[in-house]
């Protein structure tokens, strides 16, 4: 048994369950274990949480969990389903079952069931991640429950099936992989933010520079001098186009003021009316269209992969900047834009859709480096922060217990993450290894997603913190992810 794992996760559990207390303790009067305050039924979720570990650990076969992955799989993506149509509207989403005085969320569940079958499916013999075949299956192992979790408007959780990419990548997956999904988020916020012309040259100078890495030498250099020419040239084109529109736009107020003679000025007010049409993305997308088939064909003939390879992700690349303004529109729900929007600078409205991280920056900053002191907190005991128990307990501890108190719990997550690498690493079984890398990429997304949050890195977009945020569907789905693998752990030896 890794009893280091064990200790972290009881250390998590227990900093959780005080900061929960210290955030809600003016609201909710009462003691630790009061069952009228939230701190007091995280403590009785704490209790189930370590007696599901027990039976995990000590009563359940390791090998049922391999077994059983399939059954599991369809049985938590049927709740997925099911959930959309039975549950009521929580802030926006349909996503929780409410069993008397108890809710639950399946897209907490989710996550382990997700693990299980895809480290059951890629752990199987013959199983090449880099054969299409089995990429595509595991893409839809991980696809399907996301885009249900999606139409439940729980983006957050969809968030973190992103996460799985690096147990794919761990597996043999290339890692231009997890380049084409940073390129995916690049594009994405910046047209949002810069606008689609400058969207387009970034990708267009990333995807030369990574033909420059990836080229041998005689080719180098060519593809140097004349992917940076291009790039140049076309850098220069909005102020190009900005100074030959003004020029064009007096013109045409020159021939306001004369005399018309209909059978000459109207084609020619026709033309430099259509030239002011012209956008910077036009004539980038001119020379893109012309050099487009000449890569091709030398991508074909010449039997380079990797520059067919550009090519469609160039053409994909397009095809989602002028995507972005439709899924933005009408894909994210409205207070998802606002919060995108006041993320990005495009919208201030601190007082509104930015009221949650301002607070939430004001109580973190506001600690300093040691912090106020437990209970002390002036943001945290008169219910500045909302939802601050349950996706902003981080600025409880860093107003409590400063920076140190926040490093502290950084560095308990990064151990709790290392920690489950390294033991994957060790065993001999696949489907241990991999289940392995599938839980601590599931914490490492939702930490992220979460502390970013908090500080106003990431959208705000609903997510607890593994272990420490206020909730027994969240509590309870970490507790079961990390002790099957620590079950699988111990008993992976019995498997050879």
């Amino acid at each position: 048994m890794d009893w280091a794992i064990i200790g972290v996760y009881l250390v998590l559990v227990l900093i959780g369950w005080i900061s929960i207390y210290a955030a809600t303790h003016t609201s909710e009067p009462g003691s630790l274990i009061s069952w009228g305050s939230r701190a007091g039924k995280q403590f009785v979720w704490i209790l189930t949480s370590i007696g599901l570990a027990g039976i995990i650990l000590y009563i359940i076969p390791p090998r049922l969990f391999e077994i059983g992955s399939l059954p599991f799989y369809l049985f938590v993506l049927g709740l997925l389903v099911l959930v959309i149509f039975v549950s009521s509207d929580v802030k926006g989403s349909h996503s929780w079952f409410n069993l008397g005085p108890i809710r639950f969320q399946p897209a907490e569940i989710s996550k382990i069931s997700t693990s299980l079958l895809l480290s059951y499916v890629m752990s199987q013999q013959g199983f090449k991640i880099t054969r299409l075949k089995d990429f595509l299956l595991a893409v839809a192992i991980i696809g399907v429950p996301m885009l249900v979790i999606i139409a439940e408007s729980e983006t957050g959780s969809a968030l973190v099936y992103v996460g799985f990419i690096f147990v794919l990548y761990r597996e043999g997956l290339s890692g231009w992989w997890l380049g084409v999904i940073g390129l995916i988020i690049l594009l994405f916020v910046g047209t949002l933010t810069w606008g689609a012309f400058w969207s387009i040259l970034v990708m267009t100078a990333l995807l030369v520079l990574c033909n420059i890495v990836v080229g041998n030498n005689p080719e180098r250099l060519l593809r140097l001098i004349l992917g940076s020419a291009f790039v140049v040239l076309m850098a220069h084109v909005p102020a190009l186009m900005d100074w030959l529109h003004s020029l064009v736009q007096a013109r045409l107020d020159w021939m306001s003021t004369r005399v018309w003679v209909p059978a000459v000025d109207e084609d020619y007010h026709y033309f430099w009316s259509f030239v002011l049409k012209i956008q910077p993305i036009h004539i980038l997308l001119f020379f893109s269209a012309l050099a487009f088939p000449v890569l091709l064909y030398r991508a074909l003939v010449g039997k380079k992969r990797f520059l067919l390879i550009t090519l469609g992700v160039y053409l994909a690349g397009v095809i989602m900047v002028f995507s972005t303004d439709y899924i933005f529109q009408n894909v994210l729900q409205p207070h998802q834009r606002g919060r995108i929007e006041v993320l990005l600078g495009l919208r201030e409205d601190p007082a509104g859709l930015g009221y949650n991280v301002t607070q939430s920056k004001i109580a973190i900053g506001s600690g300093g480096l040691f912090g106020k002191g437990f209970l002390h907190g002036t943001q945290t005991t008169f219910g500045f922060v909302p939802e601050q128990a349950t996706d902003f307990i981080f600025c409880t501890i860093g107003e409590e217990w400063g920076f140190a108190g926040c490093l502290v719990v950084i560095l308990l997550y990064t151990f709790l993450i290392a920690r489950l690498i390294i033991d994957a690493e060790r065993c001999r079984g696949k489907f241990t290894r991999i289940y392995g890398y599938c839980v601590a990429s599931c914490i490492f997304m939702q930490l992220f997603i979460n502390v970013g949050m908090t500080i106003g890195l990431m959208p705000v977009i609903g997510i607890p913190l593994p272990l420490l945020s206020y909730g027994g569907s969240s509590l309870w789905a970490f507790t079961i992810l990390i002790f099957i693998f620590l079950a699988l752990y111990r008993d992976e030896k019995k498997y050879f």
